[in-house]
């Protein structure tokens, strides 16, 4: 796992290498272990790695291949790499380091563009060809790894994080005012190309991109998420339910390939708990887990220990219970703000940054459970849409922080756009490939908001301490099969959500951690603002900065700070702290 970034240039310039070296200095955290720059005339990379998969000095990056003519800078992990390494042996290559990233340099050389559609596992990197002056960016399957990119008529700059190209300065830094309105409405997930800032965009999931010597470009969409329906009912439940344990067994296995131990977030739930399971059966000893947990709150508890140390005790695993006081949570929000790429208002931001810090002392890598709500219809706003007269008005309803009337009574007169983010869903909604609604939610939220928000979420937060999170339950070809389950087998007879996966765990797990209440465990201060959070919230939303941006309807904000626990969205999160969150994080980036 890595921070990765470049620049291309167009205008017959040389690149600036004090440009590459503070994007590659803004994410050392990304990559403590090393790092390195290449500059060559109009073209320049940076990289800062964390060893995972090899421990040797020889899969430094950038890695350059002479006799090829190529380099690359790479973040992510290719789990199939022994098998393409032996495939790409057999065709003749030499390789001169034991990890993943040359085997992807000779894939691209064997295969070409096509190469992506061999890899399994989690990934953005650029190749560049020194005898041709292109250089190809890609992106894995289901956006696990980030890779923004900068573009004006005079170069290309791309990398890991949003702040590194700000930190590269001459990027337009003005506000995107759709990205505003999806920030607003969407759950603050604004899908791709977008940012919040105009001057930045993120190649989308699942896509390459080949730039030109003289700044052409092209971009291509390698693959996509199909819900096949009706064509999928021959197959009985317990077919499914079989099946689908075998495929986790696959995901979870090739994600245990590491030159370091590779451990568990266990929250004491059903999916990091089927992590551990599995990860034992396939033989690990004495598996390191963590757990975090916060202060109880009136007759409410703040943790789930008894569930991650009875699956602890079950497996045998070396644990560690991690417990953060509401004092230290608070302390610690600004720094958490500052390793967000994007703005991101969920409450686990803070609780995965500080246990991300505690897991870093003693692990490398670990699995971690995001995206089985998404795949297998976890949440509570699916079961809604199976009878639903409107299916999309149901989604919204449910999903969005407010509608569009509201919208325009939030921004400043020139933010005022259409209904981006209604458009946007309506849009995804009519595609083909996906006829029954709850498939057409599903591909929506795997594809994009599990995207933008739990899965960029998991990797800021880890990546702030150089911690590699790997998440099983987006192996894509897991994915692609949990799309052809019917989506009665994932909602159950009883709408209880994810109902073929917890059948499917029975065969691993404790009843009683399968049949528990689904748990989470919000931050008060953040969904009800309260004493310095909410004095902190509203000096920035009241500061000069603010009012100068000229964002925000000062009567809105008004409204919210007069009540600041009364706002409150239909997926129980606080409008004040939303609004505050975004302007805490863009002035901690300057903007």
């Amino acid at each position: 796992m890595c921070g990765i970034c470049g620049e291309i240039r167009f205008d017959g310039q040389d690149v600036d290498a004090a440009r590459i070296a503070a994007m590659t200095a803004s994410m050392h955290t990304r990559g403590p272990d090393d790092g390195g720059q290449v500059l060559h005339g109009a073209h320049g990379f940076g990289h800062r790695r964390l060893r995972v998969m090899d421990m040797g000095t020889a899969s430094q990056q950038p890695m350059v291949d002479p006799a090829l003519g190529l380099g690359i800078v790479f973040n992510g992990a290719v789990y199939n790499y022994p098998e393409l390494r032996r495939e790409l042996a057999e065709r003749g290559y030499r390789f001169f380091s034991e990890g993943d990233t040359e085997v992807v340099l000779k894939a691209y050389h064997a295969w070409g563009a096509d190469c992506v559609e061999r890899f399994h596992g989690m990934f953005a990197f650029a190749i560049w060809d020194s005898s041709t002056g292109f250089t190809f960016l890609a992106r894995d399957r289901l956006g696990i790894k980030p890779l923004y990119l900068s573009v004006d008529e005079r170069r290309l700059r791309f990398a890991s994080s949003l702040p590194a190209l700000v930190q590269a300065g001459d990027v337009d830094r003005s506000l995107d005012p759709v990205a505003v309105n999806h920030y607003m409405s969407f759950h603050s997930v604004v899908p791709p190309p977008r940012t919040i800032l105009s001057g930045v965009r993120k190649l989308p999931p699942a896509s390459t991109m080949t730039v030109a010597r003289d700044g052409q470009i092209s971009e291509t969409r390698y693959w996509q998420l199909d819900y096949p329906g009706a064509a999928s009912e021959e197959r009985s439940f317990d077919e499914w339910r079989e099946s689908l344990l075998e495929q986790l067994r696959t995901a979870v296995k090739r994600r245990q390939l590491a030159a370091v131990d590779v451990g568990v977030l266990l929250s004491g739930g059903v999916d990091s708990s089927l992590l551990v399971a599995l990860m034992a059966e396939n033989g690990v000893d004495r598996l390191h887990t963590y757990s975090v947990g916060f202060e109880s709150i009136g007759d409410e508890p703040g943790d789930e220990f008894r569930y991650s140390d009875r699956i602890a005790q079950e497996f045998g695993t070396r644990h560690q219970q991690i417990r953060i006081s509401s004092e230290e949570l608070l302390r610690e929000l600004p720094a958490a703000i500052g390793a967000m790429s994007e703005p991101m208002v969920s409450h686990d931001c803070i609780g995965f940054f500080l246990l991300s810090r505690e897991v870093s002392k003693t692990c490398t890598a670990v699995q971690s459970g995001q995206g089985a709500d998404e795949v297998f219809a976890g949440y509570h706003w699916y079961p809604p849409l199976v009878d639903a007269e409107d299916p999309l008005s149901a989604y919204e309803k449910a999903f969005f922080d407010r509608d569009h009337a509201e919208f325009l009574s939030v921004v400043g007169d020139s933010f005022r756009v259409g209904d981006a983010a209604g458009d946007f869903v309506r849009e995804h909604f009519s595609r083909d490939g996906a006829e029954d609604p709850v498939d057409k939610a599903l591909r929506l939220d795997t594809t994009v908001m599990l995207v933008d928000d739990p899965v960029k979420r998991v990797d800021n937060m880890t990546m702030a301490w150089g911690l590699e999170a790997r998440v099983p339950f987006l192996d894509h070809e897991l994915v692609e099969f949990a799309a052809k389950i019917p989506s009665r087998h994932k909602l159950g007879p009883q709408h209880e959500g994810k109902h073929v996966l917890k059948e499917a765990a029975r065969a691993v797990l404790p009843a009683e951690v399968i049949d528990r209440p689904k748990g989470y465990f919000p931050v008060p201060a953040l969904k009800y603002l309260r004493g310095s959070v909410l004095e902190h919230v509203r000096d920035a939303l009241n500061s000069s900065r603010s009012r100068e941006r000229g964002l925000l309807n000062r009567r809105y904000v008004d409204r919210l700070l007069d009540e600041p626990e009364a706002h409150i969205t239909p997926l129980r999160g606080s409008k004040l702290w939303q609004l505050g969150l975004l302007e805490l994080w863009l002035q901690h980036n300057g903007i």
